[in-house]
């Protein structure tokens, strides 16, 4: 079966949507024996794990292989995302040439988009006609609804626009794929998604790579962390994440000498973070760089607890995929998130963390401070939260996308 995906992030890109198609490419290829071929964009940020730019060749796109993944290396400009000009610009010039890309493609059996940029479900569709192959769309989030959520970055013409081809997309799809239940109701009500064709598959930890390691490791020594109490976050750095709270939260905890808030990863707004914990004197927050994924497990092992957040108003717009990798290392957190929001249900299923309202500085440090004073609780959430892993297991969830796909093999085409 020949499998084509859609979608500018992938290896070695560090953004997570980027990550996880990685993943699944993999094992497609390596467990089930698929060809597979992404139509991505060029890495933004090459250097990450040590992977050296690849030079163009073509005028739109270029050749790369990767662990048996053929991959076209579609073209576009590389301005900074932090302007909305900038940002439309790359997205654009990576669809125009994503386009030109997907006609070169062999014949696929199955066109699946995923939804960075939301557009690139078009380059998808287009390319599934010219085969006759169904055509599925993998949302991992949700335009324009995240724009309007974030206030001072949509625009009622976009919105419009994104919204009718998201509409289209939708009715084009044999397959339409949601990251949680919520998300499936949302695109059902907001996009007119065919109930029986609107289906959940999550996102996934590897369970046998991440897993409960010693704090004391070799990531915890080189930062000073062994004998702290670590509150980590671990992830994007973007405007969806609202993280301002956090900040916050560890001015109200300074009288705790050992607490310690770490904050791993990039993102647009960390420089105003990192802005904000200078002008207050918090010596108690750390900022490191993303780490390569190999560093994960003992990263991961050194916090005592995380924080998941999610700005208010984006509940089943956006699942915060990092929740996945926490619950296989097995550690507890504090979910800032709205009551709808995936990650409350599993917290509530699972009982492997606290909540607290998105935004609530207060009350992020106080359920941060009984957590730092129970340790018998701590360790009690950290043990369920490894018992959750097991249900968003890769393996589990890459079978699932076997089998849908496997499903629709043997469906008429939509896309037709």
């Amino acid at each position: 079966m020949h499998v084509a995906f859609f979608n500018r992030s992938f290896y070695p890109d560090m953004a997570a949507t980027g990550q996880l198609l990685t993943e699944l490419c993999e094992s497609l290829a390596r467990d089930y024996h698929c060809r597979v071929s992404v139509v991505a964009g060029v890495p933004l940020l090459p250097e990450a794990d040590g992977v050296a730019p690849s030079r163009s060749r073509g005028l739109f796109f270029h050749r790369e292989v990767h662990r048996g993944i053929e991959i076209f290396r579609a073209h576009g400009t590389r301005w900074s995302n932090r302007s909305i000009l900038g940002r439309t610009s790359n997205y654009l010039t990576y669809f125009m040439s994503a386009t030109v890309a997907g006609r070169f493609l062999d014949k696929p059996d199955v066109v699946i988009a995923l939804t960075d940029p939301p557009i690139i479900g078009l380059s998808a569709h287009l390319a599934a006609r010219r085969f006759g192959a169904p055509l599925m769309v993998s949302f991992r989030d949700m335009f324009p609804e995240i724009n309007r959520a974030l206030k001072g970055v949509d625009s009622a013409l976009v919105d419009r626009v994104l919204h009718e081809i998201s509409c289209f997309l939708v009715r084009q799809s044999s397959r339409v794929i949601a990251l949680g239940e919520t998300m499936r109701q949302k695109l059902i009500e907001h996009k007119a998604a065919d109930p029986s064709k609107t289906v959940v598959i999550p996102d996934w930890a590897d369970c046998r790579v991440i897993r409960p390691r010693p704090k004391r490791n070799p990531f915890s020594q080189a930062h000073g962390l062994t004998d702290a109490f670590v509150v980590m976050h671990s992830g994007n750095m973007g405007l969806s994440q609202g993280l301002e709270p956090l900040i916050e939260a560890a001015a109200h905890l300074q009288a705790f000498s050992d607490i310690r808030f770490v904050l791993i990863g990039e993102g647009v707004k960390k420089q105003d973070l990192m802005a904000q914990a200078a002008q207050r004197g918090l010596g108690n927050v750390q900022f490191l760089p993303h780490q390569p994924k190999a560093v994960l497990p003992n990263s991961f092992a050194t916090a005592d607890v995380f924080i998941v957040s999610l700005q208010c108003g984006l509940a089943g717009y956006i699942v915060p995929s990092k929740l996945y990798g926490i619950l296989a290392a097995g550690r507890p957190y504090v979910a800032a998130v709205e009551p709808a929001c995936e990650v409350n249900a599993i917290t509530r299923q699972y009982r492997c963390g606290l909540s607290v309202e998105p935004g609530d500085a207060r009350g992020l440090a106080k359920a941060i401070q009984t957590l730092y004073q129970h340790r018998s609780l701590t360790q009690q959430l950290g043990r369920n939260a490894r018992r959750a892993a097991s249900a968003f297991d890769r393996q589990q969830h890459v079978r699932a996308y076997y089998d849908l796909l496997c499903g629709d093999v043997t469906t008429p085409s939509m896309a037709a």
